[in-house]
């Protein structure tokens, strides 16, 4: 991420907006095959197997894939709190 920082600062995008979207999009990686590593690791742990986990989890994933959008395109509802508490 520090490669992006002087990109980010030019093109006027809140440095602390685009870590809460970096953060939300690992966690949607996280979760979603091809890497999945939370689920492969879930699903070793139950001794399920990985399309089990996958299909209970994909609800959650799908909600946590909206946030993701909302907070990207939506930016008060990620920088709220930070505006209130910014000097």
């Amino acid at each position: 991420m520090p490669i992006f920082i002087h990109l980010i600062r030019r093109i006027a995008v809140d440095p602390i907006h685009f870590g809460i979207i970096v953060t939300f999009n690992l966690g949607v990686g996280q979760q979603t095959p091809p890497v999945a590593t939370v689920l492969f690791t879930t699903a070793a742990i139950a001794r399920l197997p990985f399309w089990e986990v996958f299909k209970a989890g994909c609800p959650f994933t799908l909600v946590l894939a909206l946030v993701t959008l909302l907070v990207t395109y939506v930016p008060w509802l990620s920088l709220g709190l930070v505006n209130l508490v910014k000097w």
